[in-house]
Protein backbone atom coordinates (compact mmCIF):
# COMPACT_ATOMS: atom_id res chain seq x y z
CA UNK A 1 0.00 0.00 0.00
CA UNK A 2 1.16 3.74 -1.23
CA UNK A 3 0.50 6.26 1.51
CA UNK A 4 -1.55 9.64 0.06
CA UNK A 5 1.72 11.35 -1.04
CA UNK A 6 3.74 8.75 -2.38
CA UNK A 7 0.61 7.89 -4.90
CA UNK A 8 0.84 11.84 -5.80
CA UNK A 9 4.12 11.56 -6.33
CA UNK A 10 4.01 8.27 -8.47
CA UNK A 11 1.05 9.38 -10.49
CA UNK A 12 2.33 12.86 -11.05
CA UNK A 13 6.36 11.26 -12.74
CA UNK A 14 3.90 8.91 -14.35
CA UNK A 15 2.12 11.68 -16.35
CA UNK A 16 4.79 14.20 -16.48
CA UNK A 17 7.48 11.16 -18.49
CA UNK A 18 4.15 10.32 -20.34
CA UNK A 19 3.18 14.32 -21.29
CA UNK A 20 6.99 15.72 -22.36
CA UNK A 21 9.67 12.42 -22.19
CA UNK A 22 10.96 13.44 -19.15
CA UNK A 23 10.92 13.13 -15.59
CA UNK A 24 10.26 15.97 -13.70
CA UNK A 25 12.86 17.84 -11.83
CA UNK A 26 12.78 18.01 -7.61
CA UNK A 27 11.72 21.39 -7.44
CA UNK A 28 8.58 20.68 -9.85
CA UNK A 29 7.52 17.34 -7.56
CA UNK A 30 8.19 19.28 -4.82
CA UNK A 31 5.33 22.60 -5.92
CA UNK A 32 3.42 19.43 -7.27
CA UNK A 33 2.85 18.02 -4.33
CA UNK A 34 3.04 21.31 -1.88
CA UNK A 35 5.92 20.14 0.01
CA UNK A 36 8.22 22.95 1.69
CA UNK A 37 11.57 21.11 0.76
CA UNK A 38 12.97 19.03 -1.55
CA UNK A 39 13.70 16.17 1.54
CA UNK A 40 10.68 15.01 1.37
CA UNK A 41 10.85 14.32 -2.04
CA UNK A 42 14.34 11.96 -1.49
CA UNK A 43 12.36 10.42 1.16
CA UNK A 44 9.08 9.85 -0.97
CA UNK A 45 11.60 8.52 -3.67
CA UNK A 46 13.15 6.20 -1.73
CA UNK A 47 10.16 5.03 -0.59
CA UNK A 48 8.76 3.98 -3.70
CA UNK A 49 11.91 2.46 -4.99
CA UNK A 50 12.03 0.26 -1.99
CA UNK A 51 8.15 -0.36 -3.19
CA UNK A 52 9.50 -1.57 -6.67
CA UNK A 53 7.31 1.13 -7.93
CA UNK A 54 10.13 3.44 -9.66
CA UNK A 55 13.89 2.53 -10.30
CA UNK A 56 16.26 5.48 -9.93
CA UNK A 57 19.31 4.73 -12.94
CA UNK A 58 22.57 3.68 -11.55
CA UNK A 59 25.19 6.55 -11.68
CA UNK A 60 22.54 9.16 -13.52
CA UNK A 61 21.73 12.03 -11.51
CA UNK A 62 17.97 11.96 -10.60
CA UNK A 63 16.98 10.26 -14.01
CA UNK A 64 13.95 8.11 -12.92
CA UNK A 65 11.68 5.34 -14.59
CA UNK A 66 8.48 4.07 -13.56
CA UNK A 67 8.17 0.41 -13.26
CA UNK A 68 4.19 -0.23 -12.29
CA UNK A 69 1.38 1.75 -10.99
CA UNK A 70 -0.79 1.16 -8.26
CA UNK A 71 -3.69 -1.41 -9.11
CA UNK A 72 -6.31 1.07 -8.56
CA UNK A 73 -4.88 3.60 -10.86
CA UNK A 74 -7.17 4.58 -14.17
CA UNK A 75 -5.48 6.52 -17.04
CA UNK A 76 -6.88 9.32 -18.40
CA UNK A 77 -8.70 9.34 -21.77
CA UNK A 78 -6.54 11.56 -23.61
CA UNK A 79 -4.42 10.81 -26.75
CA UNK A 80 -1.02 9.64 -25.43
CA UNK A 81 2.37 12.08 -25.99
CA UNK A 82 5.63 10.87 -26.29
CA UNK A 83 6.37 7.65 -25.25
CA UNK A 84 6.11 5.91 -21.70
CA UNK A 85 8.69 5.17 -20.14
CA UNK A 86 10.80 8.00 -21.10
CA UNK A 87 14.29 5.87 -21.74
CA UNK A 88 14.01 3.11 -23.66
CA UNK A 89 17.04 0.72 -24.01
CA UNK A 90 18.69 0.37 -27.29
CA UNK A 91 21.97 -0.23 -29.22
CA UNK A 92 22.94 3.54 -30.41
CA UNK A 93 25.36 3.83 -33.43
CA UNK A 94 24.34 0.70 -35.39
CA UNK A 95 22.69 1.70 -38.66
CA UNK A 96 19.85 -0.08 -39.30
CA UNK A 97 18.52 -0.58 -43.19
CA UNK A 98 17.93 2.17 -44.78
CA UNK A 99 13.79 2.48 -45.42
CA UNK A 100 12.77 5.52 -47.84
CA UNK A 101 8.84 4.46 -47.97
CA UNK A 102 6.81 6.39 -45.02
CA UNK A 103 6.54 4.65 -42.31
CA UNK A 104 3.13 4.08 -40.60
CA UNK A 105 2.26 2.40 -37.41
CA UNK A 106 0.34 -0.55 -39.21
CA UNK A 107 3.39 -1.32 -41.05
CA UNK A 108 6.35 -1.22 -38.52
CA UNK A 109 6.91 -0.80 -35.08
CA UNK A 110 10.09 1.11 -35.79
CA UNK A 111 10.97 4.41 -37.74
CA UNK A 112 14.52 5.63 -39.45
CA UNK A 113 15.54 9.01 -37.80
CA UNK A 114 18.76 10.91 -38.86
CA UNK A 115 21.26 11.43 -36.67
CA UNK A 116 22.69 14.62 -37.04
CA UNK A 117 25.69 15.12 -34.35
CA UNK A 118 26.03 16.95 -31.41
CA UNK A 119 23.46 19.13 -29.49
CA UNK A 120 25.08 20.86 -26.14
CA UNK A 121 23.46 20.43 -22.86
CA UNK A 122 26.47 22.65 -20.75
CA UNK A 123 28.06 25.40 -22.96
CA UNK A 124 26.89 25.58 -26.24
CA UNK A 125 28.84 24.17 -28.82
CA UNK A 126 29.04 24.26 -33.06
CA UNK A 127 26.21 23.75 -34.92
CA UNK A 128 24.10 21.13 -36.05
CA UNK A 129 25.87 18.58 -38.09
CA UNK A 130 25.53 17.08 -41.28
CA UNK A 131 23.53 13.26 -40.73
CA UNK A 132 26.12 11.08 -39.51
CA UNK A 133 24.17 7.82 -39.02
CA UNK A 134 20.22 7.09 -38.53
CA UNK A 135 18.56 5.11 -35.72
CA UNK A 136 15.83 3.35 -35.21
CA UNK A 137 13.13 4.75 -33.46
CA UNK A 138 9.10 3.16 -32.20
CA UNK A 139 6.65 5.06 -34.15
CA UNK A 140 4.46 5.65 -31.24
CA UNK A 141 7.45 8.42 -29.87
CA UNK A 142 7.15 10.33 -33.44
CA UNK A 143 4.06 11.61 -33.91
CA UNK A 144 3.16 13.73 -36.64
CA UNK A 145 5.63 15.86 -38.52
CA UNK A 146 9.77 15.58 -39.24
CA UNK A 147 11.98 14.18 -36.75
CA UNK A 148 15.55 13.83 -36.22
CA UNK A 149 17.96 12.81 -33.11
CA UNK A 150 21.12 14.39 -31.63
CA UNK A 151 23.65 12.93 -29.20
CA UNK A 152 23.56 14.96 -25.74
CA UNK A 153 27.03 16.33 -24.52
CA UNK A 154 26.67 17.86 -20.86
CA UNK A 155 25.24 17.68 -18.38
CA UNK A 156 23.27 21.21 -18.11
CA UNK A 157 19.90 19.20 -18.24
CA UNK A 158 20.51 16.67 -15.44
CA UNK A 159 16.87 17.28 -13.62
CA UNK A 160 14.95 17.47 -16.37
CA UNK A 161 16.52 13.52 -16.66
CA UNK A 162 18.32 14.26 -19.81
CA UNK A 163 22.32 13.18 -19.38
CA UNK A 164 25.53 13.12 -21.57
CA UNK A 165 25.87 10.70 -24.17
CA UNK A 166 22.04 10.55 -24.33
CA UNK A 167 20.10 10.83 -27.37
CA UNK A 168 17.54 13.04 -28.15
CA UNK A 169 14.21 12.80 -30.55
CA UNK A 170 13.66 15.96 -32.14
CA UNK A 171 10.17 17.08 -33.53
CA UNK A 172 11.18 19.81 -36.17
CA UNK A 173 9.78 23.08 -35.19
CA UNK A 174 10.67 26.77 -35.39
CA UNK A 175 8.12 27.55 -32.46
CA UNK A 176 7.89 26.64 -28.99
CA UNK A 177 5.73 27.64 -25.61
CA UNK A 178 7.16 28.21 -22.45
CA UNK A 179 8.64 25.68 -20.79
CA UNK A 180 9.33 23.34 -24.28
CA UNK A 181 12.53 21.68 -24.06
CA UNK A 182 14.05 23.24 -27.46
CA UNK A 183 17.09 22.72 -29.83
CA UNK A 184 18.20 26.43 -29.75
CA UNK A 185 20.13 28.23 -32.66
CA UNK A 186 22.05 31.28 -31.41
CA UNK A 187 23.84 33.81 -33.53
CA UNK A 188 23.38 31.03 -36.48
CA UNK A 189 26.42 29.18 -34.90
CA UNK A 190 26.04 27.51 -31.24
CA UNK A 191 23.41 24.91 -30.76
CA UNK A 192 22.57 24.15 -27.82
CA UNK A 193 19.84 22.19 -25.67
CA UNK A 194 17.64 24.26 -23.56
CA UNK A 195 14.54 24.80 -21.50
CA UNK A 196 12.63 27.93 -23.39
CA UNK A 197 11.33 30.77 -21.32
CA UNK A 198 10.15 34.49 -22.22
CA UNK A 199 11.85 37.38 -20.45
CA UNK A 200 9.77 40.25 -21.20
CA UNK A 201 10.66 41.39 -25.35
CA UNK A 202 13.99 38.39 -24.69
CA UNK A 203 13.89 35.08 -25.30
CA UNK A 204 15.92 32.78 -22.10
CA UNK A 205 17.45 29.66 -22.72
CA UNK A 206 17.21 27.86 -19.13
CA UNK A 207 19.07 25.11 -17.64
CA UNK A 208 17.90 21.78 -15.71
CA UNK A 209 21.37 22.76 -13.85
CA UNK A 210 21.68 24.88 -10.96
CA UNK A 211 25.16 25.03 -12.21
CA UNK A 212 24.51 26.60 -15.15
CA UNK A 213 22.82 30.21 -15.16
CA UNK A 214 20.18 30.90 -17.40
CA UNK A 215 21.25 32.75 -20.67
CA UNK A 216 19.12 35.84 -21.99
CA UNK A 217 19.04 36.59 -25.56
CA UNK A 218 17.07 39.41 -28.25
CA UNK A 219 14.94 37.40 -30.12
CA UNK A 220 16.49 37.83 -33.43
CA UNK A 221 19.05 35.87 -32.08
CA UNK A 222 17.59 32.78 -31.16
CA UNK A 223 16.04 30.35 -33.70
CA UNK A 224 14.02 27.37 -32.44
CA UNK A 225 15.06 24.61 -34.58
CA UNK A 226 12.72 21.77 -32.65
CA UNK A 227 11.17 20.48 -29.61
CA UNK A 228 12.22 17.54 -27.51
CA UNK A 229 9.23 14.38 -27.98
CA UNK A 230 11.47 11.44 -26.74
CA UNK A 231 14.70 9.93 -25.35
CA UNK A 232 16.91 7.06 -25.99
CA UNK A 233 19.58 5.77 -23.63
CA UNK A 234 22.53 3.14 -24.11
CA UNK A 235 23.10 1.06 -20.86
CA UNK A 236 26.81 -0.39 -20.89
Amino acid sequence: MLTRKQQELLLFIHERMRESGVPPSFDEMKDALDLASKSGIHRLITALEERGFIRRLPNRARALEVIKLPESYVPTLQPKRGFSPSVIEGSLGKKPPVNTAPVSANDSASASVPVMGRIAAGVPISAIQNNTHDISVPVEMLGSGEHYALEVKGDSMIEAGILDGDTVIIRNSNTANPGDIVVALVDDEEATLKRFRRKGGSIALEAANPAYETRIFPPDRVKVQGKLVGLIRRYH
